[in-house]
């Protein structure tokens, strides 16, 4: 397998750092800089978008890769029902949420009477 980094002064563990802080947290990527300038890393949010570019993908597919490989061990995918009560326009009203075992949202619906 070809080193994906070969070309890059940077090391891999920043570069995974900046671009997973992009995708997984909702920062723009000015604010990505200014996190890894907080802990002494100076790169501009230019480098950050063209790390993103071109390791995106790549990394994804890793996820993707160990996400579906987990899947395969057995029946672990569990998901629950969530209920929360929640002020619409000052009436409450039920938010009923469907929640995977990662905590990912799957399906919301909301009424207004608890039965339905």
């Amino acid at each position: 397998m070809k080193n994906l980094f070969r070309y890059f002064k940077t090391s891999p563990e920043i570069i995974r750092l900046a671009v997973m802080m992009y995708v997984r947290y909702p920062l723009s990527l000015r604010q990505v800089e200014d996190l890894l300038h907080e802990r002494g890393i100076d790169v501009s949010y230019e480098t950050v978008r063209a790390w993103w570019n071109r390791f995106g993908p790549v990394f994804a597919a890793e996820i993707r890769k160990t996400r579906s490989a987990t899947m395969r061990i057995g029946p672990q995918w569990r998901w629950h029902l969530d209920e929360v009560f929640v002020r619409i326009n000052g009436e409450v009203h039920y938010l009923w949420r469907a929640v995977d075992h990662e905590g990912e949202v799957l399906e919301a619906f909301v009424t207004k009477r608890r039965d339905r």
